[in-house]
C-alpha cells in the first residue's frame, strides 16, 4: 500500500513518536546516544582509549549498556570538574555553584549535555523538507519524543511536556518529552539510576501514553526497527491490550514505523515482523525511505472533522471550566441567545449551529503559522467575512495556498493601493536604506512615529532583508496593532506578488 493510502486511511490525529534520527536529519548539532557521551569523554580527556575502556567494561552479548557507561562517565566528569574550578569547564562550575548557592543540586554532567545541545540551528539544505513537516503539523495531534533538544517544540510551537507535568496535561498540542529536556538538565533521564528512577515511575506516564497509543495513529519517525523504545512501547500496549482482540488489529493497522533508507525515494508501505520476548510474533507497518517530504504531504493532505487546532481550543476551555475560572457556562439551543463571549463551546445539533473560527484579525495574528501550515481549508473562512476597504489585509500570501478566495483582485489591489499611498506620503527622512528593521530603530534621525514607515518603505524598495522582516514581525508584542498589519502588508505583497 502507498503511504499516501495508508495515512489517508487514518480516522483521526496522528501521534508522533520522535527519535534521535529526526535531531540528527535537521540539525546541524546533534549526536546519536554513543555520539554524545563519545563527545563529552573526549572533551576531558581527549584520549580515544579512556572511552574505549569504559564501553569494552560494560559490553555484553546483546551490545552495549549505554546507560552504565554514563554513568561512570558522570561521576569521572564531575571529578573532574571538581578537581578543576577554573579549568576548560570553569563556565559550567559556574552554572552549578550558583544553583548550589539556591540549594540547586544539578550534575555537571548533565549541564554539559544542555549546553552541547542548546544550539537548533537548522541545515539550510533540509530547508525544504522542514517546511512540508511544518505544514502537516496540523493535523498532527501530539509528539513524544526521547530527544533532548529543543527543535520539535520550537518547529511546531507545541507546549513541552516534563517529569510529571506529563501527568497533568492535555495531549493536543504537547510535546511528551518522556527522557528530559535541557531546558531542565535535572530532568535528563541519562544514566543507570535516572533510568531505574524512570521506571518506577512509569506506571502513570505509561498510562497516559496508553490512551493516546488505543485512540490515534501513531507513527514512529527517527527510530530502526531494532530500537528498544520501540519495543518498549509494543510492550506496553500489549501489556494491557488482547493481541487478538478488535482493539488489537485497529492499533497495528494504524502503526507506521518510518525507517530511514539513504537516496531510497520508496513510498510503498509493508508489513513487517517484529519478535518480541514473552509475546506472540507482531506484525506491523513499515516504510523504508528517504523519501520524507511525501511522508509530510501525506499527513497535511489529511482531511479530518475536525482539526487537531480546533481540538486544542476545546481543550483549553474545557480545562477551564474543570478548573472553576472566570468563564460562564450557558446551555442553549439557540446560540443568538448568547451574549458577546470570548469563548463558545457549542454541542448540539449541526442542523441549528452554524460554526466559525479566525476571525480576520486572528488570521492576520496567526499569519505566518497559516502560511508554514499551507492551511487552504481556514482560509476559506475569508468568504464568510467582509474586509473593509479601510483595512490592511495580507491577501497575496494567503492566494497562493487557497485559490477560492472571492474578490480576490479588488483585494489584492486594496492591499497594493494602501501601501503605496503610506510610501507616497512618507517624509523624506523614511526613504533611507536599511537592511533590517533593527537598523530603522538604531536611527535616531527617525522618530518613532516614523520608523514604522521607514520599514515599509525599505521592504518595498528591495532594501531590506525579508527574513529579518519576518522574524521581527513573528516577534511582534501586539498582532492586533495597526503597525504590524502595515508591515505585514508590505512584506506580504515583496514576498508572494
Amino acid at each position: 500500500m502507498q503511504v499516501q493510502e495508508f495515512i489517508g486511511n487514518f480516522r483521526n490525529h496522528p501521534v508522533m513518536f520522535i527519535g534521535t534520527g529526526l535531531s540528527l536529519r535537521y540539525l546541524e548539532n546533534s549526536y546519536s546516544w554513543e555520539n554524545l557521551l563519545k563527545k563529552i569523554a573526549f572533551d576531558f580527556e581527549p584520549n580515544e582509549e579512556y572511552y574505549l575502556d569504559i564501553k569494552a567494561d560494560y559490553m555484553t552479548a546483546y551490545g552495549c549498556d549505554y546507560e552504565k557507561v554514563a554513568t561512570r562517565l558522570e561521576q569521572d566528569f564531575n571529578k573532574y570538574l571538581q578537581d578543576n574550578r577554573n579549568g576548560k569547564f570553569k563556565y559550567i562550575n559556574d552554572i552549578f555553584y550558583e544553583n548550589m548557592k539556591k540549594g540547586i543540586n544539578i550534575s555537571r554532567f548533565k549541564l554539559y549535555i544542555a549546553d552541547l545541545l542548546k544550539d537548533t540551528s537548522l541545515k539550510k539544505g533540509m530547508l525544504e523538507e522542514i517546511a512540508e513537516l511544518k505544514k502537516a503539523r496540523k493535523n498532527i495531534g501530539s509528539i513524544i519524543t526521547t530527544n533532548y533538544d529543543k527543535m520539535i517544540e520550537e518547529m511546531f510551537s507545541f507546549n513541552p511536556l516534563i517529569g510529571n507535568d506529563i501527568l497533568l496535561s492535555n495531549p493536543y498540542g504537547s510535546v511528551y518529552k518522556i527522557h528530559g529536556c535541557i531546558s531542565a538538565p535535572d530532568k535528563i533521564i541519562i544514566t543507570e539510576k535516572d533510568y531505574c528512577e524512570f521506571n518506577e515511575k512509569y506506571e502513570l506516564i505509561r498510562a497516559q501514553l496508553l490512551s493516546l497509543f488505543i485512540h490515534n495513529p501513531i507513527i514512529f519517525i527517527g527510530y530502526n526497527i531494532g530500537d528498544k523504545n520501540i519495543k518498549d512501547i509494543l510492550k506496553t500496549i500489549f501489556s494491557y491490550v488482547d493481541y487478538s482482540s478488535k482493539e488489537s488489529k485497529q492499533i497495528r493497522d494504524n502503526f507506521l514505523l518510518v525507517e530511514y533508507e539513504k537516496n531510497s525515494d520508496n513510498t510503498e508501505v509493508v508489513e513487517h515482523d517484529i519478535d518480541i520476548e514473552g509475546f506472540p510474533t507482531i506484525r506491523i507497518n513499515k516504510i523504508k525511505t528517504d523519501n520524507f517530504i511525501t511522508l509530510y504531504q501525506s499527513i497535511s493532505n489529511l482531511i479530518l472533522p475536525v482539526s487537531a487546532m480546533d481540538v486544542r481550543k476545546v481543550q483549553n476551555v474545557v480545562r477551564e471550566i474543570y478548573a472553576g475560572g472566570s468563564i460562564k457556562v450557558s446551555i442553549t439551543e439557540d446560540l443568538d441567545k448568547l451574549k458577546n463571549s470570548d469563548k463558545v463551546l457549542v454541542v448540539g445539533s449541526k442542523n441549528t449551529i452554524k460554526y466559525e473560527f479566525q476571525t480576520i484579525s486572528e488570521m492576520m495574528a496567526n499569519y505566518f503559522e497559516i502560511i508554514e501550515e499551507s492551511n487552504a481549508q481556514l482560509l476559506t473562512l475569508i468568504n464568510k467575512q467582509r474586509i473593509q476597504s479601510s483595512q490592511y489585509f495580507p491577501v497575496f500570501g494567503f492566494s497562493k495556498i487557497c485559490q477560492d478566495i472571492s474578490n480576490l483582485q479588488v483585494l489584492k489591489k486594496q492591499q497594493s493601493e494602501k501601501i503605496n499611498i503610506l510610501i507616497k506620503n512618507a517624509p523624506q527622512c523614511c526613504h533611507k536604506k536599511y537592511n533590517n528593521p533593527n537598523e530603522v530603530f538604531a536611527d535616531k534621525t527617525i522618530s518613532q512615529t516614523n520608523k514604522t514607515l521607514a520599514i515599509i518603505c525599505a521592504i518595498m524598495n528591495s532594501n531590506m532583508d525579508l527574513e529579518s522582516v519576518k522574524d521581527y514581525l513573528q516577534s511582534f508584542p501586539n498582532k492586533r496593532a495597526t503597525e504590524y498589519r502595515k508591515i505585514l502588508c508590505a512584506y506580504d505583497i515583496k514576498q508572494y506578488s
